[in-house]
């Protein structure tokens, strides 16, 4: 068997494990005493208008669904304010990230993003035979001026995830809005806002604005996975120029978004009460971690998302020892930060057992 040089050579994504394996390779036998914290979910889980709304669909599992997503089209178009022909709905804003790069990249053209920022962008690029130039994020944050330096002729994807995953930092909105401008035609501008809904108020970036005002080289990612607690069904959209969209609409395969997640995610859209709650845990576990971390000797990098880096020394080592005391974290060596792991933001009496076997397994 001979595959294309390029896929042999390619890394692989590495998930995080079942909760339930973990339990088999330690021997627990109780995995409800087992707190997961590695993969940036919500830890309140999906909003009960949610959670019945999926119910409600069972019975239409034979179904195909919605191949354009009308109804919830319809809906986020209204939200956002933008119209139904800027939407794109995608397997998760994953899926979308490969549109992006199978519409845009190829042998001889190059991406640009942050060197600690998400690992798909490098996975994506890759499949289509693209280069990936990887911009130093100093104090782990993304450098926008540097960005638009590295931009040569071959560049068509520069992507800017904000606030970063993994490494939890924001771009303040001046700053996106000066990097918009100074942005030549040539170049898409993917900004990657996973996150969005759990950013303090004072620094979410007015995207949206852009796109509005009919600028075609830019596109907005967000998902359902986070703040609204729908991973599992995985349900993200893109909102861009009409064109640029539908550009993306000739790659995506017909029924990318299954009909239970079209239906959860129209309903979670209508759940204020439990985003409101979702972003009162994020911020009150961030400011617990903030101010309990020094104590132990950690050094934690200010997020703006619903996790936070910390610096441990030998993270992976750190991972394998917090494993053995029931606490899952994400170490960070396959972004270049060995001495890092990454603690996603859990209810308060999880963040109290994560702190707890912090404490007892660092020196």
């Amino acid at each position: 068997m001979k595959a294309k040089d390029w896929v042999s050579d390619l890394r692989v994504y590495e998930p995080g494990k079942p909760i339930e394996e973990v339990a088999r390779e330690l021997g627990f036998d109780d995995i409800t005493e087992i707190v997961k914290v590695a993969s940036n979910e919500n830890e309140l889980g999906p909003s009960p208008l949610a959670v019945e709304a999926m119910k409600e669909a069972i019975p239409e599992m034979h179904r195909y669904p919605d191949g354009g997503a009308f109804y919830l089209k319809k809906k986020l178009a209204e939200k956002l304010g933008v119209e139904t022909n800027q939407l794109l709905f995608g397997c998760g804003s994953n899926e979308l990230i490969v549109f992006l790069c199978h519409v845009f990249m190829g042998p001889g053209k190059n991406l640009i993003m942050g060197a600690e920022a998400f690992a798909v962008y490098f996975l994506a690029c890759a499949m289509y035979e693209g280069e990936t130039v990887r911009v130093p994020m100093p104090g782990h944050a993304h450098d926008l001026d540097a960005m638009l330096a590295a931009i040569t002729p071959e560049t068509r994807l520069v992507c800017i995830c904000n606030p970063n995953n993994p490494t939890g930092t924001m771009v303040t909105p001046a700053a996106i809005d000066s990097f918009i401008a100074k942005l030549p035609e040539h170049v898409v501008a993917v900004f990657d806002e996973a996150y969005f809904e759990l950013m303090p108020d004072h620094m979410k970036p007015d995207v949206l604005k852009h796109i509005r005002a009919g600028e075609k080289n830019i596109i907005l990612l967000r998902t359902f996975s986070k703040a609204y607690g729908l991973a599992g069904l995985r349900i993200g959209y893109a909102v861009g120029h009409p064109e640029l969209i539908q550009l993306l609409n000739k790659v995506r395969q017909p029924f990318n978004v299954n009909l239970m997640a079209q239906r959860a995610a129209m309903a979670a859209l209508d759940d204020v009460t439990h985003l409101v709650e979702t972003r009162e845990m994020v911020f009150k576990g961030l400011e617990f971690f903030e101010q309990k971390l020094p104590s132990i000797g950690v050094e934690a990098v200010p997020s703006g998302a619903n996790f936070i880096l910390c610096k441990t020394g030998n993270g992976r080592k750190v991972f394998e020892a917090l494993q053995k005391r029931k606490v899952i974290v994400r170490p960070m060596d396959p972004y270049g930060l060995p001495d890092h792991i990454r603690i996603t933001i859990g209810t308060p009496e999880q963040n109290r057992i994560v702190f707890d076997a912090l404490k007892e397994v660092l020196p």
